[in-house]
């Protein structure tokens, strides 16, 4: 059962993947874009408020001498479908050299909606293609996958059964392409449901689905938890 991730761990060292002068990028929905300026014209919003914003401080702090670029194109609502459709634009021409996806969420309404096998088909087929697209279009590129999670709250709290049937399927895509393409999944879902155990939903997910600032700053330690894990320091020995 993984532990949560102790507040600071950043500090210490960055990922071995943050190598000089790394480009990396946060793609997903509202969750990774955190309400962030998307016109270009103020350059300290870019990142939004969220856990990209907090992995980005924190290691673009401590780090400065690796003159790391952080870049975020989460937008709002966006589902693996809306995600396909700019991957071109907003993925693969940023030639990231790190790459984390957090998506899936607002896809549970299309499940809900039209059943179980169909749309799960869909997302999975469609998750697919945009990470094996990545993976030829940016040779040597670092995948990150992110699992979608859920808390009771106003957003599900009446169809919470059927959300969490719903979320469970995504989940599983995920961990079936991270094990396919050989990519390390941050599991979200684990670390809210320990949680709660220490504070109720509402503190950490203010409706079941999108994080205070609390939740966003347990997601940035288990990313950054997770990718050392995944690409570990090369032994002493």
């Amino acid at each position: 059962m993984t532990t949560l991730a102790a507040y600071g761990q950043t500090t210490s060292s960055p990922p071995v993947i943050f190598t000089k002068n790394a480009r990396i990028l946060f793609q997903g929905d509202s969750i990774t874009d955190g309400g962030r300026d998307q016109s270009g014209q103020y350059k300290g919003r870019a990142m939004g408020h969220g856990y990209a914003y907090i992995i980005a401080g924190n290691c673009g702090g401590h780090f400065p001498e690796l003159n790391l670029t952080f870049l975020n194109r989460g937008i709002s609502g966006n589902t693996v479908a809306d995600l396909a459709a700019r991957w071109q634009k907003d993925t693969i021409a940023l030639k990231p050299d790190i790459l984390s996806i957090l998506i899936g969420v607002n896809d549970v309404s299309g499940i809900l909606k039209a059943g179980k096998e169909m749309p799960c088909a869909e997302i999975e087929a469609t998750y697919d293609r945009i990470i094996t697209n990545a993976l030829a279009s940016l040779p040597g590129v670092k995948i990150v996958l992110c699992e979608p999670f859920i808390l009771p709250g106003s957003a599900n709290k009446t169809q919470w059964a059927e959300w969490t049937g719903a979320i469970r399927m995504v989940q599983q895509i995920v961990a079936k392409l991270g094990q396919k393409h050989r990519i390390p999944v941050v599991h979200f879902q684990n670390i809210f449901n320990q949680a709660v155990e220490r504070a109720p939903a509402e503190y950490w997910l203010f409706d079941g689905v999108h994080p205070y600032h609390p939740g966003h700053q347990l997601m940035a330690d288990e990313w950054i938890r997770t990718v050392k894990e995944a690409w570990p320091e090369p032994s002493a020995n």
